[in-house]
């Protein structure tokens, strides 16, 4: 909800700046989200009238005016303007202004000719008016008033993050309620009278759907002028609020809109036949709406329609073949009370939203109707004209308000705030609601617009933030609070997020709704989980990986010339609807330079096995196996490899397939990874061995083994034959080269002896290594000699 704090304080003016006023509708549940000036700084610009225009003697484009600001002798000022013209007014910034964007106004010569001054666009004050040329000013203007005066730009916009219970305060009149309700001000509410019918004219109206809509009021508006204009104010307040105006029927109903939370809807009479009836879609019919949208209509919609068909689809929006247009001079005004059920969810599913659905879903004040329809009215006769008919009003039951208890002693608990009942129905009372006390218990009735107010704990809720959450004392716990038991296999996962941050990674947060793209590009998914309800179309199914979220937030980071991205997310993916299908994932992506830009460190890229390293130490102590693979829809496929832990498959490492390279523009391929987080967060019981006081012995065999067969296989049969005094076996050269066969490489391991007890004897030693050689020839290798 955006509206102008000018247009507030018409209703309500408390004693407080913009800032406690802003201050203090977040603090009692309606966040000011966005706070802002209707207009830049600027000053020294005043309403001025053109005298006189003659063209620049030596610029065919420019214009030497004649300038009254309001002062005995007019300013002569040089203007490149195409709509500027004897008679307008215009804003007029003089010598010595400052406008925005840091541009000041001084004494020129353009062309040989003096210019003291400038005349102004929109654009140039920072209040675009969509005209090519100087902001026009109405005619009435009164010459040397300073513009930020007369245009009320001093205003300050506000913008509401209201909750979806709220939807009393989607209005002028509802926020007032709850600044008086809060500041103890008076509400200067517009008055609204019932205007006089002047024809009888009017038109039946039928309410079938009686649970769906249990009021419906409309009248005939006969004569209205077609060429009217909408006043500058009322523009003024429906820009500022984020409307634009389109014509005065239309501009008056969303006015009215704004001001008093009660959607109106205008009809061409002159294009209605027969009564109006309110009723459910049936099977086979169609509308077309005023966004040009043809609808195949469901049978859970409710329309309202007069003899040939539907007209408008109820509580969302009106039909494009009974709008009002420039012909119109008869209008048929619609105000009704929808269910908030009959409308919710429609909207949404045709996939677009209304002002008037977004409030009607909410809920709307069902007995302010009659009151939206005499104001616009009242207003549509004021800047169009026209002869009103009677109001004609169908009524159904309409929603019952049941009281609702309160105990004064269950406040006290809930809030830790001993509140007399006295006190209680006080702020009640301000809210707007009934309070009866009834010794400890206080019977309280809801009024028509407050759909929220529904159980006990509603009415508590409504205590502490009229009575002040900052002035609830705040008490210590008197609660035990144990330490936690912490499994010794179990490590948190904020862990792992340290690691990698320690590792110079930056944790990204994305979206678990994705493009359908991306599943099928990274995850070789043609059939991920579609969204019934998108909240966009580029976010329309489930990821079952990480990676294109990382992707998108590389590129992004591209965009804006970062050289070096190191990225990682740490969330849940999709297979499923079962939780086991619904894994959580750590996923990486590392792009750019090896090392920050700096005089020690040349500009390498990260490769492979810089990001290698990165899932190495996730796993540490524990040691995994990196096994090359192909097929993967994501990665390269001579430079990807599968991440084993004891023979399973936890995860993949490699190089983004060049394909996705150059699909996404990323220019060069970044190192990803994607890891299974529960078996990160395991790890190995710790087990305590005491240091030895004896020195190692070391071993080193050359092994030769085939050149496709890769180091960590015969690394693994060596470990696996490992016994006794063996305590470290590592792979620390490999060679190709004189001496070594075609086809064949020479891998050089060291290996470690050692006891806690005894000093190891030659015997032990060679008995080791003799096993270790056995083993690996076994395997296929030869010693190398």
């Amino acid at each position: 909800m955006k509206f102008s704090e000018q247009w507030l304080r018409s209703w309500v003016n408390p004693a407080l700046t913009s800032d406690e006023l802003s201050h203090l509708l977040t603090m009692a549940g309606l966040e000011v989200e966005e706070q802002e000036p209707a207009a830049p700084a600027f000053d020294n610009v005043f309403v001025a009238e053109v005298l006189s225009v003659v063209k620049h003697p030596d610029a065919d484009r420019l214009n030497v005016c004649s300038v009254n600001v309001g002062e005995a002798e007019p300013l002569q000022i040089v203007c490149g303007a195409p709509n500027v013209a004897a008679g307008l007014k215009v804003p007029c910034a003089r010598i010595g202004a400052a406008l925005p964007g840091d541009f000041k106004i001084k004494r020129a010569k353009v062309r040989g000719v003096e210019s003291s001054g400038m005349l102004c666009s929109g654009d140039e004050l920072g209040i675009p008016d969509g005209v090519d040329g100087l902001l026009v000013l109405p005619a009435s203007a009164p010459v040397g008033t300073p513009l930020r005066d007369y245009l009320q730009l001093d205003d300050q916009l506000f913008t509401l993050k209201l909750t979806p219970n709220r939807a009393d305060c989607l209005s002028i009149k509802g926020i007032a309620r709850e600044v008086a309700a809060l500041t103890g001000s008076q509400v200067n509410a517009v008055p609204v009278d019932a205007v006089a019918p002047a024809v009888d004219v009017q038109r039946a109206v039928v309410l079938e759907a009686q649970s769906a809509c249990s009021r419906y009021a409309g009248r005939v508006i006969r004569g209205v002028n077609p060429a009217a204009r909408t006043p500058d104010w009322l523009r003024q307040r429906l820009q500022r609020s984020g409307l634009r105006a389109i014509s005065p029927i239309v501009d008056v109903t969303n006015y009215v809109l704004l001001e008093l939370g009660q959607p109106l809807h205008a009809f061409d009479h002159g294009k209605l036949d027969g009564r109006i009836t309110v009723r459910v879609a049936k099977p086979g019919e169609q509308l077309t709406l005023l966004n040009e949208k043809a609808l195949a209509l469901q049978e859970d919609m409710l329309v309202i329609a007069d003899a040939t068909g539907p007209v408008a689809l109820a509580g969302i929006m009106g039909g494009l073949a009974s709008a009002v247009d420039d012909t119109t001079r008869d209008v048929f005004l619609e105000s009704a009370y929808f269910a908030p059920e009959a409308i919710a969810g429609r909207a949404r599913r045709l996939g677009f939203s209304s002002d008037a659905s977004h409030r009607y879903e909410r809920g709307v004040d069902f007995n302010g109707c009659r009151d939206a329809l005499e104001r616009a009215t009242a207003l549509i006769l004021d800047i169009c004209g026209g002869e009103p008919g009677p109001v004609t009003e169908a009524l159904a039951p309409l929603p019952a308000r049941p009281a609702v208890s309160l105990r004064v002693a269950r406040v006290a608990r809930v809030l830790g705030l001993t509140l007399p009942v006295d006190e209680i129905v006080a702020i009640l009372t301000r809210l707007g609601l009934v309070a009866e006390p009834a010794g400890e218990v206080i019977h309280v009735t809801p009024p028509s617009y407050r759909f929220d107010i529904q159980i006990e704990e509603d009415l508590i809720e409504e205590i502490a933030r009229a009575h002040g959450y900052d002035r609830i004392p705040v008490g210590t716990s008197l609660a035990r609070t144990p330490m936690l038991p912490q499994p010794g296999q179990v490590r948190p996962k904020l862990a792992l997020k340290h690691i990698l941050v320690g590792r110079d990674y930056q944790e990204a947060v994305s979206y678990a709704f994705v493009e359908a793209r991306w599943e099928a590009d990274f995850a070789g998914n043609n059939a991920p989980i579609r969204l019934l309800n998108p909240i966009a179309s580029q976010m329309s199914v489930m990821r079952s990986t990480l990676l294109g979220g990382l992707i998108h937030s590389l590129k992004h980071n591209q965009n804006r010339k970062q050289e070096r991205v190191r990225l990682f997310e740490l969330a849940r993916v999709f297979h499923g609807k079962a939780a086991q299908q619904q894994p959580e994932r750590l996923a990486g992506v590392a792009w750019g330079a090896r090392e920050p830009e700096q005089w020690g460190a040349g500009r390498e890229r990260v490769d492979f096995y810089d990001v290698k390293a990165d899932v190495a130490a996730l796993l540490a102590p524990r040691e995994a196996r990196f096994v090359a693979i192909t097929g993967h829809p994501a990665l390269h496929p001579g430079r990807a490899a599968a991440v084993l832990l004891n023979d399973t498959q936890i995860g993949v490492l490699g190089e983004l397939h060049p394909k996705w390279v150059q699909a996404y523009e990323l220019g060069s391929a970044p190192i990803v990874f994607e890891l299974d987080v529960a078996v990160l967060t395991t790890v190995d019981r710790t087990v305590v061995v005491p240091v030895s006081r004896l020195q190692p012995v070391r071993r080193d065999l050359a092994l030769i083994v085939d050149e496709t067969r890769p180091a960590d296989e015969v690394l693994a049969v060596l470990r696996q034959a490992a016994s006794g005094p063996v305590t470290e076996i590592a792979l620390f050269d490999v060679y190709r080269g004189k001496g070594v066969p075609e086809q064949k490489k020479s891998l050089a391991f060291k290996v470690l002896m050692q006891d806690t007890h005894k000093t190891l004897t030659d015997e032990e030693v060679d008995a080791a290594v003799a096993k270790l050689i056995r083993q690996a020839e076994a395997a296929g290798a030869t010693l190398r000699v």
